[in-house]
């Protein structure tokens, strides 16, 4: 029981993170359909920029308390998320709306392969130490230990999500959000810009994305240029699991995601008579993608494109 509570609780953490960047693949298709493979790396993008800005803190402020420097880390890495994914935007994707489909899923694939060239001639190809910043004392719930710092993440994760639901269910830009996902031509008619919504679509994400590197850092303790490929591909299963499109499927999606694949790393060992380690965890997310594409294609909340903006 101790393991399974414990193997809940890494669930829980990792899904989290998965659920903050599958709600950047989720809002992007809701408004474009487009599938935005780049989106990954802008977790990578969040947690170097992090990084770098602890790094210039350590060095002038060495004294700093540890939850400043994570809050001033966090604030920093979002615009700079902002930043490029809008650059992505505008570079990559925005001459391709009306293009066959295919076009702008390569585009995206090729923006990925981009982002990680410019990380790795920025930031080396090595993987990088992200400092601790926060108490590594466990804190004992039921037989399993949790940090502060998955605690803080969790806390963060649940804080984000509620301000998306807000965002876009309780405030004008959130109804334009919607009006352009159910149809964009009659959105303008009636006065929506739909390149100012597709960038606030993208800015938002990235800073989700940005929220989950950092504390991706925070809670391994290692970075390198390559690290959004493996969590944003499981990210995009998380969003198809959930119903891609819909905002609620992402956040559900990623979290039953994660504790489905913590579980299966806990206990394939002994289900496979030790043939399988925890290594294979990676497996989970893609075998759960080829069920629900198979069974039910659209997801656990899937509906219509514009009803989940």
């Amino acid at each position: 029981m101790d393991t399974f509570i414990q193997q809940i609780i890494n669930g829980l953490v990792l899904g989290s993170m998965y659920a903050l960047v599958a709600l950047g693949y989720t809002m992007v298709y809701g408004v474009l359909n487009l599938i935005n493979f780049a989106h990954g790396d802008v977790l990578m993008i969040g947690a170097m920029a992090g990084l770098t800005i602890l790094n210039l803190l350590g060095a002038h402020f060495p004294e700093m308390n540890g939850w400043l420097q994570l809050a001033l880390a966090i604030a920093g890495a979002i615009p700079v998320c902002m930043v490029v994914n809008v650059l992505i935007e505008r570079i990559a994707y925005r001459r391709l709306r009306n293009a066959p489909r295919l076009a702008p899923l390569i585009t995206a694939i090729g923006m990925s392969i981009l982002l990680q060239t410019f990380a790795m001639m920025i930031w080396g190809r090595n993987p990088l130490p992200f400092p601790q910043l926060l108490s590594a004392e466990p804190i004992a719930v039921g037989g399993a230990v949790i940090s502060i710092t998955q605690i803080l993440l969790l806390a963060l994760a649940a804080l984000s999500m509620c301000a998306l639901v807000l965002l876009v269910e309780k405030t004008k830009m959130g109804r334009a959000m919607r009006a352009v996902a159910e149809n964009p031509r009659v959105a303008g008619l009636m006065g929506v810009d739909s390149n100012r919504v597709i960038v606030y679509t993208f800015a938002i994400g990235a800073a989700l994305a940005a929220v989950a590197g950092v504390m991706w850092g925070a809670n391994y303790a290692s970075i390198q240029f390559a690290m959004g490929t493996i969590p944003g591909l499981k990210a995009f299963c998380a969003a198809v699991l959930g119903g891609i499109g819909n905002i609620y499927g992402a956040m559900i999606g990623g979290i039953v995601l994660g504790i489905i694949e913590s579980l299966g790393a806990g206990y394939i060992g002994d289900l496979t008579g030790g043939f399988l380690g925890s290594h294979y965890q990676d497996i989970f997310a893609f075998v759960v993608l080829i069920l629900v594409l198979t069974v039910r294609p659209s997801g656990i909340m899937g509906e219509r494109v514009a009803d989940r903006a």
